[in-house]
């Protein structure tokens, strides 16, 4: 499953400690030249060091989404004791991976991730020798399957033992009122192609990150510079590719593995916090997730979690334990479904 875009060579990889902290390292990849001309760039990678790798049962891939970067230790320990390798990846622009004067998570087209998922990929596997399940959230949940899509129609797809996706509230479709999908669309593409750096005016919003973050009504620690409470500025090319990534998802894909989709039961959203945006995803339209999850054209299964945040896995305590159960569910059904699939030798 690789369409195979040219990459620096990671030949000994350097890891190096990461701001995570004890059992956490990250690695650099570089990337060579912006083709959107902001430099050089370089994505990252950050590995759990924990368990036991004689015992490991499967690699984890997470991607995270905009305004976003990893940070999750809850998720890669929860991984971790259930028998995986945890890796986690920056992509350019974003988090670990911004450098001064880039424009922060700015692509103009989505593809162009393929050239640090596949390094993320082939570094994961060069270690771990095992099969990967990837996870991704929100943005990272479009970005995701549209490189699946690729990786298994192309010649060396098969070889890549990718076995499963869990997306966590991805963005499917562009929420709000019909227009903005419609002529809201079209002038997105005029404007995005021609005024790529545009700024989307009203985009910047804390609802979101007054519920996380513990500075205001939250439990999590973040960097407020890596994942702003405000969100960073939405830019016109980027929503440009979006909304590519969107049509093409909407066209059917085919990923060729099975998925779990989890998302919250609701959306509640909201100019400003109140109680409300702890127990409701404030960012996406739930019934958009819903309507076109069908669209990655293999096994899906649509877990609805009442209570839920927009991330699954940053809502309470009780929330998450009970996404964590339903995760850890079909990990074992995906175990099953996967030895009934594989071939005997």
């Amino acid at each position: 499953m690789t369409n195979e875009t040219p990459v620096a060579p990671v030949d000994t990889p350097a890891w190096r400690a990461d701001v995570l902290g004890d059992g956490y390292e990250q690695l650099t990849i570089p990337l060579g030249a912006d083709p959107d001309g902001e430099g050089t760039v370089e994505a990252t990678l950050v590995r759990h060091t924990a368990g036991d790798p004689g015992t490991a049962r499967g690699t984890v891939l997470y991607l995270h989404g905009f305004t976003d970067y990893f940070f999750q230790k809850h998720v890669a320990e929860h991984m971790s004791a259930q028998g995986y390798r945890f890796y986690a990846l920056d992509l350019r622009k974003c988090g670990r991976s911004r450098r001064a004067g880039q424009t922060a998570h700015y692509v103009s087209d989505l593809s162009l991730y393929d050239a640090e998922l596949h390094a993320a990929l082939r570094i994961a596997r060069a270690e771990t020798g095992l099969p990967v399940l990837l996870m991704a959230h929100s943005t990272g949940g479009l970005v995701a399957p549209l490189w699946l899509d690729r990786l298994n129609r192309s010649e060396e797809g098969a070889g890549q033992d990718i076995t499963g996706l869990v997306l966590n509230s991805p963005w499917f479709d562009l929420q709000g009122p019909a227009y903005y999908r419609t002529i809201g669309t079209a002038v997105i593409k005029g404007l995005g192609r021609w005024r790529g750096g545009m700024r989307l005016p009203g985009s910047e919003l804390s609802t979101y990150g007054d519920s996380l973050h513990h500075s205001v009504s939250g439990e999590w620690d973040y960097d407020l510079d890596w994942k702003p409470l405000t969100g960073f500025p939405v830019h016109l090319g980027w929503l440009r590719a979006i909304r590519q990534g969107h049509a093409r998802l909407q066209r059917g894909l085919d990923i060729g593995v099975p998925a779990l989709i989890l998302r919250s039961k609701v959306t509640k959203f909201m100019r400003r916090y109140g109680p409300a945006a702890d127990v409701a995803d404030t960012v996406l339209d739930v019934r958009q997730i819903q309507r076109w999850s069908g669209c990655l054209g293999d096994r899906t299964s649509i877990v609805p979690i009442e209570g839920a945040r927009h991330d699954v896995f940053l809502s309470s305590a009780a929330v998450r334990d009970e996404a964590f159960a339903e995760l850890d569910s079909w990990l074992a059904w995906l175990a099953g479904f996967t030895a009934k699939s594989t071939p005997a030798h």
